[in-house]
């Protein structure tokens, strides 16, 4: 009886560990297209104008779940001023992962989107998803 009770703690901790990225960080969005899986991980959420918000993006091949390495792809974001920030997508050191960064200028709702292919003999797929930014944070210089 003692054993099962010493091993609730542990096992709470590992389903919150498996619910998102932990007390810091935000929980990932998870996004499908025709041929791909994508798992998109930004630093902070919701992001603050004029930060540089840094993305970790898994992709995986829908049907096989299997990693896709070296594609080529593109984060972008706009808002209705028609303010715009993009970035190429760079493939890590992780396997299947890509990395970008966008900076939002201003506050507001933006609609974000990422183009991919695994390589260029083949059509760029779309994911897209609408996005909260807040104000930007006070500066530490008077």
């Amino acid at each position: 009886m003692q054993r099962w009770l010493r091993a609730i703690p542990a096992t709470t901790l590992a389903v919150i560990a498996a619910c998102g990225g932990g007390p810091n960080t935000p929980p990932p969005l998870r996004q499908i297209s025709k041929t791909y899986s994508f798992t998109i991980a930004p630093d902070q959420a919701p992001p603050h104008a004029r930060d540089d918000i840094h993305y970790s993006i898994q992709i995986f091949d829908r049907k096989t779940r299997q990693p896709i390495e070296n594609g080529e792809g593109q984060l972008f974001a706009s808002n209705g001023q028609g303010a715009k920030t993009w970035d190429g997508m760079v493939y890590g050191p992780e396997m299947g992962t890509y990395h970008a960064k966008l900076n939002f200028v201003i506050p507001g709702t933006w609609a974000v989107a990422i183009r991919f292919r695994r390589d260029s003999l083949l059509p760029l797929e779309r994911i897209d998803w609408m996005q909260d930014v807040i104000n930007e944070r006070p500066s530490a210089i008077p």
